[in-house]
């Protein structure tokens, strides 16, 4: 198990706060090549035998950083990322680079141009690192029959990061970075952030453009970043969010202040939870129930109106979910599945293959739940509260030997409670609390109204500064 250990140093510049490091690259104090040249340095070190990049993009990096300089001494600011360093999970495109989805089917497809996000991003000033590990197509497992290793969870590399966004969570908590980019079509932020001790952050359907990337089931993508902290996610998502015309999920008006939100002051929001969903059942870790309470209480204290809701039953959201899932990921893949169906890693097309079976019939029933279900939160939940805390996963992180010949591996059956708002599509949050005894992280989900991840962060940011813990890293030998 790896030890912990306290931020080395004030002011080490991988522990700079997006805010932080901004102020002073305003500042003159320091500047994007040397961040850059920083987490190239540790990337190179440590990332051998943690495998959260498929591809780095050193010499653009410098360049971008160079420029990002260069404008920022001039006076020109782009935003909150000018300068700063992220990376992107490999199914968003950047132009000239490949988007290989972790798959030999398209290892060589280069992009043409940029994906939304990417474009928000350069136009931004931020920095490109380089490509993120995923699972195969942001699905399957974390398999070993694919053109790149696995991510490893830095907490100990015996364990899953979780998926998809794998190599998002890696990055992000070993210090790499600060922000990523990734999607979640079940909880692929929200995983690897709850497993890896970091923030995940799903946004509303649609708020967020999915234009240039590749796609799973497009009525549950969505969108955004995974960071270190509260206040990172808003950053990256001031930067990402808002109206494309190239995507017609998007909405039409211009994204709100979400760093305006940052205040912690949660006095008068109301707070529904529903014990329900996790106390009673026996898949959830102690730690984590009373991970849930403090959080709770902490509120409470704060002036939060804190009260218990009624909440449709989790197993609708789950099997209606999975229908969607399976018949939009099957029709996505179909082609590639009938013409080399060995192409793919095997646990990619154990997943995707039970959507052939999922007729259209099933599809449409999946749907009009779907509808009942987002109506029902909004109406028994929402009406009344501005913000819902569940759980966000039941377990720590698996081994890798856990996964044996069949999908999925007993163990994680039940392991993510992540799919009911990719269902629905409201915006909902992973929240790191802190460590379980086996040393590993844990963490809450918070669920929002549609459009309100405001108060998201208002209360994840009263949380963090309780529980988050974001003084801990995990220790990294740089040994493969």
């Amino acid at each position: 198990m790896s030890d912990t250990h306290p931020t080395e140093g004030p002011g080490a510049l991988a522990e700079l706060s997006v805010a932080e490091a901004g102020a002073l690259l305003r500042a003159g104090t320091i500047t994007s090549v040397e961040l850059v040249e920083h987490a190239l340095g540790l990337i190179e070190t440590h990332d051998p035998c943690l495998h959260s990049f498929v591809l780095v993009t050193r010499d653009l990096a410098l360049r971008r950083a160079a420029q990002a300089d260069r404008e920022l001494r001039t006076g020109i600011d782009r935003g909150p990322l000018h300068g700063i360093p992220y990376a992107l999970k490999d199914i968003l495109a950047a132009e000239g680079l490949p988007t290989t989805n972790h798959s030999r089917l398209t290892l060589d497809d280069v992009a043409a141009e940029d994906s939304t996000v990417e474009a928000r991003l350069r136009a931004g000033g931020a920095v490109l690192l380089g490509k993120l590990a995923s699972y195969e197509f942001a699905f399957g497992g974390p398999s070993t029959d694919l053109p790149f290793p696995p991510a490893r969870n830095p907490w100990h590399r015996e364990h899953i990061p979780s998926g998809s966004s794998s190599g998002a969570g890696v990055a992000v908590a070993a210090g790499f970075l600060r922000v990523a980019f990734g999607s979640d079509t079940a909880g692929s932020l929200r995983g690897p952030a709850f497993h890896c001790g970091a923030v995940g952050l799903k946004p509303t359907y649609g708020s967020v453009s999915g234009y240039g990337a590749t796609p799973l089931a497009p009525t549950m993508d969505h969108f955004g970043p995974l960071a270190w902290t509260v206040a990172d996610a808003a950053a990256a998502l001031q930067v990402v969010a808002g109206p494309d015309p190239r995507d017609p999920r998007t909405p039409g008006t211009p994204a709100p202040d979400f760093l305006g939100s940052l205040t912690g002051d949660v006095r008068g929001l109301r707070v529904g939870y529903s014990r329900a969903w996790y106390a009673s059942d026996p898949a959830t870790l102690p730690e984590i129930t009373e991970g849930i309470e403090r959080a709770l209480a902490h509120l409470d204290g704060l002036g939060a109106i804190v009260e218990e809701c009624e909440l449709p039953p989790y197993e609708v959201f789950d099997a209606c979910g999975r229908v969607i899932l399976m018949a939009e990921g099957f029709a996505v893949h179909e082609e590639n599945l009938r013409r080399s169906p060995r192409s793919f890693g095997r646990f990619t097309y154990q997943k995707l293959m039970p959507g052939a079976g999922v007729g259209a019939s099933d599809l449409l029933r999946a749907r009009e739940v779907r509808g009942r279900l987002g109506a029902a939160l909004d109406r028994r939940v929402f009406i009344d509260h501005d913000v819902l805390i569940t759980a966000c996963g039941q377990t720590t992180a698996a081994r890798f030997d856990d996964f044996g010949t069949d999908w999925p591996p007993p163990k994680l059956a039940n392991d993510m409670q992540t799919i009911p708002f990719a269902v629905t599509g409201h915006p909902a949050m992973s929240l790191p609390l802190g460590f379980a005894g086996n040393g590993l992280p844990i963490g809450v989900q918070l669920v929002g109204r549609r459009f309100g991840e405001a108060s998201l962060f208002r209360v994840g940011t009263a949380l963090e500064a309780e529980s988050g813990r974001r003084d801990t890293r995990p220790v990294l030998t740089g040994r493969p």
